[in-house]
């Protein structure tokens, strides 16, 4: 593999690794209730806001006693994430591998 497909994949298993961190810090946090004044607890909330805009309302988030919270929005984002990361490292190698294929197809004419 040349550097740059190299490059590509490694990108994309970080920023799946971030999103995937974002989302599990958010489920523990609500899981355990833990207080939005705290700066940090805000923080996580905000930045994975965006990442579960397209699945909010999917699931019922049950309440438990005390406060926990038991998000199904983010553990099935948490699966998504994962599962489009997956692919587009998978999609990327097919494609490397496709590549080469056709390069030693046209380098033995």
């Amino acid at each position: 593999m040349t550097t740059a497909p190299k490059l590509i994949t490694v990108l994309i298993n970080l920023i799946t690794t971030l999103i995937e961190g974002l989302l599990v810090l958010r489920i523990i946090l609500k899981l355990f209730g833990a207080s939005t004044a705290a700066s940090f607890v805000r923080w996580i909330y905000e930045t994975s806001e965006p990442l579960l805009t397209p699945f909010v309302g999917m699931f019922p988030s049950p309440r438990l006693t005390s406060g926990f919270v038991v998000e199904f929005s983010s553990l099935f984002a948490l699966m998504i994430y994962a599962f489009i990361g997956y692919l587009a490292a998978e999609m990327l190698e097919t494609l490397i591998y496709y590549a080469r294929e056709r390069q030693e197809k046209n380098a033995k004419k």
